[in-house]
């Protein structure tokens, strides 16, 4: 979206500085501004990050004096337009981040969902029903349509790829929980049949899962594209969020291990993408059955993402009619 708006408008893009936007934002060549900082696991933490961006946006944003902003739901966006007059459309696929939707949603003019979430689970945060615009798409499949050129992971090819990411465990609607490591411990007890890729979210993560698995499991030491990754995947198992839609609308037979029930998660499972499976313990014997069902997999994601339309061309709608 911010290629296509960049032709014929002024773009100014921002981001807080968070290890996974700031590597994907070089290697898609997108330009961003860094300002703040990811507040980390703890409340305080959090509303401190918070302040101190809105702080230093301010200035800026003053500066570049936008007539829109759009954005994913993110408070410090919605705070700022709010308070210098500046018109604020955002995108949102997760009414179950009561704290961002608390704070963003009352304050926007419009709110761009996927059609499979009821306008209500937005209403509840202070926002018109009016003013919800529903698109026929969930967002992963931008990511599935987009042009990307995939870079090559090398594993060792004798084996099936497995790769497992776990919980966003410093995110406010999910804090602390890792129940990530039960699925990666059974999963690497067939380290030998397998190739098990970990793909942490965050530093510490990433320290603490070498620290606690060791060699079983090979824990991605950088960044990725997603499509690179799955690309070279015989089987994803992820927390319900974003990469677990890429991996299903990609054909790759997916698990999901549901760590935040939600509504595109649901979607996914309803229409025969993904499998959800919470209970540790049986994942290994449900890989063993879906691992090479990667054609038929293929084939049905295929026809569900022809299905979808380009959520831009609602953003454009949305920004010509307010």
């Amino acid at each position: 979206m911010v290629s296509k708006l960049s032709k014929n408008h002024k773009i100014l893009c921002t981001s807080r500085n968070y290890r996974e936007v700031v590597e994907l934002s070089k290697i898609k060549n997108v330009d961003l501004m860094l300002v703040g900082k990811h507040g980390g696991s703890t409340k305080d933490g959090k509303l401190h990050s918070s302040i101190q961006r809105m702080n230093h946006l301010l200035a800026k944003i003053v500066k570049f004096s936008p007539d829109l902003t759009v954005s994913f739901c993110s408070p410090e966006a919605a705070r700022i337009s709010f308070g210098i007059g500046i018109k604020h459309i955002a995108f949102s696929d997760s009414p179950h981040a009561e704290a961002v939707m608390r704070l963003a949603v009352p304050l926007v003019q419009k709110l761009l969902i996927p059609w499979v979430i009821p306008k209500n689970e937005f209403v509840r945060y202070g926002i018109s029903k009016k003013d919800i615009v529903h698109y026929k798409a969930i967002d992963a499949s931008v990511i599935v349509r987009e042009e990307s050129k995939i870079k090559k992971i090398t594993v060792n090819k004798t084996k099936k790829t497995i790769v497992i990411r776990p919980e966003e465990s410093e995110a406010a609607y999910i804090l602390g929980k890792t129940g990530s490591d039960n699925i990666i411990y059974e999963t690497s007890k067939e380290n030998n049949s397998y190739n098990i890729i970990v793909l942490a979210r965050y530093a510490i993560q990433k320290k603490r899962l070498e620290e606690k698995f060791g060699k079983k499991v090979i824990i991605m030491d950088k960044v990725v594209d997603g499509k690179s990754l799955l690309s070279i995947t015989d089987l994803f198992i992820g927390s319900g969020g974003t990469m677990t839609a890429e991996a299903a609308l990609m054909g790759v037979p997916t698990i999901s291990y549901d760590a935040v029930p939600n509504y595109i998660e649901k979607y996914l499972v309803r229409v025969g993408l993904v499998k959800r499976e919470t209970n540790a313990k049986k994942i290994p014997t449900l890989i063993k059955k879906m691992i090479n069902s990667n054609r038929t997999s293929k084939q049905r994601a295929r026809t569900i993402l022809d299905s979808m339309e380009d959520p831009y061309l609602k953003l454009i709608q949305t920004i010509k009619r307010i």
